[in-house]
Order: C-alpha cells, then structure tokens, then sequence
C-alpha cells in the first residue's frame, strides 16, 4: 500500500523568527504521527536553518526549485548539489508558478528533473491545467504533455524515482478547490498512463494533490483511492492548519 505524504511548500514567505516559531509549534503535533511522510519546502535562505531545526523530527528537507547545471556563471540560481549538501531530500520540479512566471516549459522541467535524480534528490513533478484549458476539456491533454516529457527523458523507471503532484493552477492559491472526485478522476488519468508503460510501477507511484488543500477538505481529499497525500501552500504556514492536514493523511 501506498504510504501517504504531505509536504509544505512555503513559496517566497518567511523569516528568522517566523519560522522559528511555525516549527516549534508545528513539530510536537507531528512526532505523534505514524504512517505519514512529511517535509516542508521553505526558501533558499532558510534552509539550513530549516534543516538544524529538523534534525531527528522525521520531518524532511525540500527546496523549491534548481538549475540544471551543478554550477558555474548562472548568477542567482542554485545546483542539486548545493541543496543536497544542506540536506535536501526532496526538490520541486515544474511548479505552475515557474512554468507561468518564469516561462520554464516542460522539456525545462524534464531536464530538472533528470538533474534532481542524478544528484540523488527525490523531485516532486509538478503537473496540472490552467482554468482556460480545463474549460476547453483541455485536462487531460495538457498533464500527459507534461508527464510525458519526463518519461522521455528518464523513463518510466526514472519518474518512479520521483513523486507527482497534481495541481490544478485554477485552484492553487485562488480559494477554489477541485473536488474530490474532480481531482480523483485526473489521478487516475495520470496513473493509467504510467500503467501503459510500467502497470507494476504506475501502481506504486505515489501521486499527490494540490491546490488550496486546507483542514476541512484534506480528508476527503486523501480519501480517493488514487490520491496519496498533499502539497501544500498557504496552509502549510499556519501550524494548526497544516498538522490538521498531516493528521488527515496519517488517517
């Protein structure tokens, strides 16, 4: 059976003292947790003291984004191996917010992706339609684009490697949320897909759900049979928020 995750992804939002204090409210309410992988995402700034913070939590370390290159004149970006030196488990990849914003396309994506793997970070492959596409029925198009440019590039067995995150960018920061049997129907898409190529690993991947994920919706959320856990953004700033959403997973 699949094991549950839920990762914060805390965005451009934070401070010293701020997370000082998320952490040390947040922390105790997960350690009682079993059956749930967690880990949160904050800024590039933070990180080690994120990391110092989390030591012997069992909450692991993710970053938020990475270049494909290891190092070299790339003036404001990070490498794969800089963020896995400061403990890293876990790197998005294709966040909608880099896609819209920063004009990264899905081979771009694809190539982080690859990047991630072979630094031995575990990436969270973001995917998901805008509302004009999901209007035009556009959905399922747009998710298998971006999937498969990452089993071009690393293969069923590489995407196995990672994690999925399916999020519609209509509802990613907007209050508005698919429903459960929305959401449910586009992860089963992404899993027959993967099964076209790898039934056993298409049924072990795990396939997140984001988009305005809150306390009082987590847990139907997480009830569908093929969604396995949360990213999360705003909530995962606000400690009781975000340990009511862990506990739902851990359910």
């Amino acid at each position: 059976m699949r094991r549950k995750r839920v990762i914060g992804n805390w965005k451009m939002n934070g401070s010293l003292a701020a997370n000082r204090a998320l952490l040390e409210e947040l922390l105790p309410q997960l350690a009682v947790l079993e059956g749930v992988e967690l880990a949160v995402c904050p800024p590039f700034p933070y990180l080690a003291q994120v990391a110092a913070r989390l030591e012997g939590s069992g909450v692991a370390l993710g970053a938020q984004n990475l270049n494909v290159a290891d190092k070299g004149a790339f003036t404001g970006e990070v490498g794969a191996g800089m963020l896995r030196e400061l403990g890293c488990h876990y790197v998005l990849v294709g966040h909608s917010e880099r896609r819209s914003l920063y004009g990264e396309g899905d081979e771009v994506v694809a190539e982080k992706f690859a990047t991630a793997l072979r630094a031995g970070l575990v990436p969270v492959l973001c995917v998901g339609e805008t509302q004009a596409q999901r209007r035009q029925g556009q959905t399922e198009q747009v998710v298998s684009a971006q999937l498969q440019a990452v089993l071009r590039r690393s293969g069923v067995q590489g995407l196995a490697a990672g994690l999925i995150a399916y999020e519609p960018v209509w509802a990613i920061g907007t209050g508005e949320t698919a429903s459960p049997e929305q959401a449910q129907a586009v992860h089963r898409h992404i899993r027959a897909l993967l099964a076209q190529h790898d039934p056993v690993q298409a049924e072990a991947m795990p396939i997140l759900y984001g988009g305005s994920v809150k306390a009082d919706n987590a847990a139907a959320l997480f009830a569908q049979p093929d969604i396995d856990g949360g990213l999360i953004g705003g909530a995962s700033l606000e400690a009781a928020a975000f340990a009511a959403i862990c506990q739902a997973a851990a359910r």
